[in-house]
């Protein structure tokens, strides 16, 4: 496979080369681009060394098969007539066109299959918080349909970048330092603090990120779920974490719950309170799976569970759910 990576020296771009080398991806040759301030970089790969090219209109992406694009709505849509021009499968890991009818929304957990039909050539890879939280939900849905999700999630700084993350960190410095912190990726300090904002808010007051979750999550499943969310940014890191609640059609058991976990594509279940064994983003970062803990019965809703997950924003949410929409493409 020829395989591109668009928006390469990035934090999603970086693990998609991490990726592809640990599955053993057949890339038999790799074409990097960036903006023009990354063109010229150079990267290693499996032994070789790779330098960004700049994107630019034009004939740059004939021959290509795959093409993983992470620069940016506003690029994607710039370049998307470009990139599969030739035949190249877009999947795009921006905002850009995963609410386009005529553009798969794909989590191969869920809905592989959707990744068959893409009259455009584009597969959209959905937001990091919607990938995790319907990888658990499928599980649960498989034993009865989901009615209505609740959701409150715990953002890592890698959600808005590279540079967020840097950021973060020496806002703990500065501000130990007696310093003014930094502010310039966030809407406030986010080191010692909750922002209860992430993208902008819609005329409902919901926020743009609440409402990929519903819209998201509607799409994947193939379902008129319903899905109220509140996204908040913390001061970890790296990987996210989801505090969910359910209502099925009918009742389930937590143990029922625990075995749909356990055997559930993409999931891991770590649940045992009595030696405090739970998912947490400090010791999950870098690990492909959704992990999930804290099961247990809503007290208000005879339907209802309650459960924590935790997965890698940058890896799960990102650069591995794209290789592995590529990987069941090629299968």
């Amino acid at each position: 496979m020829v395989v591109a990576i668009v928006g390469a020296s990035g934090a999603v771009g970086q693990e998609l080369l991490k990726v592809l080398d640990e599955r053993s991806f057949p890339v038999t040759e790799l074409r990097l681009f960036g903006s023009s301030r990354s063109a010229g970089t150079i990267y290693p790969f499996r032994g070789q060394t790779y330098t960004v090219q700049e994107l630019r209109h034009g004939d740059l992406f004939q021959g290509i098969d795959i093409a993983f694009v992470s620069a940016g709505g506003s690029v994607s849509k710039e370049y998307a007539e470009d990139i599969t021009r030739y035949g190249a499968v877009m999947i795009d890991n921006s905002s850009a066109f995963r609410m386009d009818e005529d553009v798969p929304l794909v989590v191969p957990e869920v809905n592989p299959q959707d990744a068959l039909n893409r009259p455009r050539g584009i597969i959209a890879n959905p937001n990091c918080t919607t990938i995790q939280m319907v990888v658990a939900l499928h599980a649960i849905d498989q034993i009865s349909p989901i009615r209505r999700v609740h959701v409150a999630t715990y953002q890592a700084a890698s959600g808005a970048g590279a540079q967020a993350m840097k950021e973060l960190e020496q806002q703990y410095r500065e501000v130990l330092d007696g310093k003014p912190a930094t502010v310039n990726k966030f809407a406030y300090q986010l080191a010692f603090n909750l922002i209860p904002h992430i993208d902008v808010f819609a005329d409902n007051d919901y926020t743009k990120e609440e409402l990929k979750m519903y819209n998201e999550t509607r799409k994947i499943m193939h379902s008129d779920i319903q899905v109220a969310a509140t996204c908040v940014r913390v001061p970890s890191l790296r990987a996210h974490s989801e505090s969910i609640w359910v209502e099925t059609a009918t009742p389930i058991s937590v143990e029922q719950a625990k075995q749909a976990f356990a055997h559930g594509a993409g999931c891991v279940l770590m649940d045992d309170p009595a030696t405090k064994t739970y998912p947490m983003p400090l010791f999950l970062s870098g690990k492909d799976e959704v992990f999930i803990g804290r099961v247990r019965p809503d007290l208000t809703n005879p339907n209802g569970l309650a459960f924590w997950c935790v997965s890698d924003q940058i890896r799960k949410g990102a650069a591995l759910n794209a290789v592995q929409i590529a990987e069941y493409i090629i299968k």
